[in-house]
């Protein structure tokens, strides 16, 4: 059972941040609560903090301590739907696997009472909800992305509409606990809604349940597309994007750079432009720049709502008197989203069309519930900066994401809290598994749970660092590592990989944003992945070939861009059989008088 003095924890996961998002890490964005937290005593903000280059892959490493790859989450399962390569291979299943136990299983386990409200995006079946990996209460967004508002259209044929594209994309369907969620309320927001249920399920604890340590897992849909926010919010930003994309780019390098949280002399990486979207912003039309900077407009308010929430539940165990003993954690799943989907061959063309039929993007009407806009590969690449790219992307600006912590603080007398701090120490999603096990006083089972074989945990604890931070004088952060030189880390998203050993990384980033080859770079010199050095390292880069290759076997990767069948968002792969593809079935999941007869036999109501 977990320690006497073990600590409660709040995982908050924001859905696409961008690095420098943040107040705390640069941004114009009011983020006050986020700051704060990153100025409190013992605090620390980490600028060399690693996940997934999508959001169910990481948040399945989050959960397992593990590979995505191995966790089940192989890839986005929208992904996974569309490509005949991926389908039916193990740690593809699309939701979170049998080969792995969950931190909230082993928690609850330990003596903890378990809670989450958010998205979830780790299975849509009951049989793969949060109940069932550990959660005593759950209010879950199933699918990766959904209307903020609720607003679902009108449309002509709801057998068959939305389009595939929208299927996965525009539905909020919840679940609490095991039930799904018939209704959502008139008022429905999301950042709100899922706030104000953790303070909820906070608040109704049991004397008994207010007697044990909690884990509390708060992940926000926010501020992944389609972004809407409420409107007297988006009026704080009214003007402040008018001068696009490179302007914003440029003051928040100059900013990260004035915090010490990137190096003066950096090099970041050039925009990355394809044909088909938006060129210099003063080439663009007055309309059309307008209503990028309203997008913009938007992206920032949705993270100014979230922060605001983020405070509400932090206000909450302060007044409880809980918030001292809890260990708090911020974090984003992975870059900016840069997908200019409507540029995109065939499925571009069906999108703009559903979007004009059932949608009102006029610029007034931009963020309401009836929208349905994103930002695209420019302001995605102003909040990444100075790194290369962002999300699908396995380079720094898809995988190097914000993270804030806030441990309790020492109970020893002679340990010296530091002041908000910030490390450049490598470390990554699955680090966070272990260590929570060891502030709780648990031990992961290795690789048995429950009598089924189990991946063991691939990360490692930051108590070591966190005990030697809290010990030295704070001026020695910057010497205190995490993980040896000779670490390896592997990631591949949607064919893009990469591996780094130590300061070197390879990288293979596929055509038309990259050279559809893999590159090698010293990251530690060259953080913007600017000077590829695979010709300069000739024995270097086939020792790092050699890794990834081992890697690749290890857990099971498909593959990179060009070693499988081309895969097209929002077609299914003709393979796939319908009575097993859940996420076809969103429309009418808890929604028994919608399902087509020759799906009642397997879609849950």
């Amino acid at each position: 059972m977990a320690n006497k003095s073990a600590p409660n924890f709040l995982v908050i996961v924001a859905d696409d941040l961008g690095f420098s998002d943040c107040g705390c890490f640069g941004s114009e964005i009011q983020t006050p609560n986020i700051d704060a937290l990153a100025a409190e005593a013992n605090a620390i903000r980490f600028t060399n903090y690693h996940v997934a280059a999508a959001c169910s892959p990481t948040r399945s490493m989050l959960m397992t301590g593990t590979d995505h790859h191995i966790a089940g989450l192989g890839e986005l399962a929208e992904f996974t739907r569309s490509s005949v390569a991926h389908q039916g291979q193990p740690g593809h299943e699309g939701y979170l696997n049998e080969r792995v136990v969950a931190l909230p299983e082993l928690l609850k386990d330990g003596g903890y009472h378990t809670m989450m409200a958010g998205k979830w995006h780790l299975g849509l079946k009951p049989q793969h909800h949060p109940i069932q990996r550990g959660f005593n209460r759950s209010f879950a967004l199933l699918p990766g992305c959904a209307n903020h508002y609720g607003y679902e259209p009108q449309y002509d044929d709801p057998e068959i509409e939305p389009h595939k594209f929208f299927e996965t994309a525009t539905r909020a369907l919840h679940v609490e606990d095991d039930k799904f969620v018939q209704q959502l309320p008139k008022d429905f927001y999301s950042s709100d809604a899922y706030a104000s249920k953790m303070v909820s399920y906070l608040s109704e604890r049991t004397d008994e349940e207010k007697s044990k340590p909690f884990f509390a897992y708060l992940p926000f849909s926010a501020p992944h597309w389609p972004l809407q926010a409420p409107k007297e919010v988006v009026e704080k930003y009214k003007g402040i994007y008018h001068d696009g994309p490179d302007a914003l780019r440029l003051k928040r390098l100059q900013r990260l750079k004035d915090m010490g949280l990137v190096e003066k002399d950096v090099q970041p990486h050039p925009v990355v432009r394809c044909e088909g979207e938006p060129q210099k912003w003063e080439d663009m039309p007055a309309d059309v720049r307008e209503k990028s900077a309203r997008a913009m407009e938007v992206y920032a308010a949705m993270v100014d709502r979230m922060d605001w929430n983020i405070g509400k539940v932090i206000e909450y165990l302060k007044q409880t008197g809980e918030y001292e003993n809890t260990f708090v954690l911020f974090m984003s799943d992975n870059g900016a989203e840069g997908a200019s989907y409507e540029a995109l061959p065939i499925l571009g063309d069906e999108v703009v069309a559903h979007i004009a039929k059932y949608y009102n993007n006029s610029l007034d009407n931009i963020g309401r519930g009836d929208s349905f806009v994103w930002y695209g590969s420019q302001w995605a690449q102003a909040a990444t900066a100075p790194s290369r790219l962002f999300k699908q992307y396995s380079t720094e600006g898809g995988c190097r994401v914000p993270l804030v912590i806030r441990p309790p603080l020492p109970k020893s007398d002679s340990a010296k809290p530091s002041p908000g701090s910030v490390t450049n120490a490598y470390c990554t999603v699955m680090d966070i598994v272990p260590t929570f096990l060891e502030l709780a006083g648990l031990k992961h089972p290795g690789t048995s749970y429950k009598g089924r074989e189990i991946a063991p945990v691939r990360g490692k604890s930051w108590g070591p660092f966190l005990t030697a931070l809290s010990s030295k004088d704070p001026t020695a952060i910057g010497s205190l590592n995490i993980h040896g030189e000779d670490y390896v880390t592997g990631f591949e998203i949607s064919g893009s990989g990469a591996l780094r050993k130590g300061d070197w990384k390879i990288v293979f980033v596929p055509a038309p944003r990259g050279p559809q080859k893999w590159e090698l770079f010293n990251v530690k010199e060259d953080p913007g992945e600017t000077k590829d050095l695979r010709d300069a390292e000739p024995a270097l880069f086939e020792e790092m070939m050699k890794l990834w290759e081992e890697y690749k076997k290890d857990v099971g990767v498909i593959g990179v861009a060009g070693e499988y069948p081309t895969v097209m968002l929002g077609h299914k792969a003709p393979i796939r059989d319908e009575f097993d593809d859940p996420y076809g079935w969103i429309k009418f999941m808890g929604r028994p008088e919608r399902v087509p007869e020759h799906l009642k036999h397997v879609v849950p109501v």
